[in-house]
């Protein structure tokens, strides 16, 4: 890890994009967390679509587990099936692995 601690009034580079720039602010006031569970919570709508989502009361990223409720039971029997392809649909969808284990409640 880079030991320089982040310096927000040194200049960039003329020519950096906006995107980087607020990468590098994300990166160095440590926010990468944050936005991982905002991105998370995004993707699993995204991805398993509206009608999923409709029966979804909670998705919380802890550490790298996913936590989701999910108000039917005979969905939740059904997603159990295929844990291990939504977690590699998330982590795709995110371009980093971010989840690494989904808990269904």
């Amino acid at each position: 890890m880079n030991n320089k601690k982040f310096n927000p009034y040194k200049r960039l580079h003329e020519g950096s994009s906006v995107q980087n720039v607020l990468g590098k602010m994300i990166e160095g006031y440590n926010l990468e967390k944050g936005f991982d569970k905002l991105n998370v919570r995004e993707a699993w709508i995204k991805l398993l679509g509206p009608g999923v989502a409709s029966y979804t009361n909670l998705v919380e990223l802890r550490r790298d587990t996913l936590f989701v409720s999910l108000s039917s039971d005979v969905l939740r029997e059904e997603l159990s099936y295929g844990i291990d392809k939504i977690i590699c649909m998330i982590n795709e969808d995110l371009g980093k692995e971010v989840v690494k284990k989904i808990i269904l409640r």
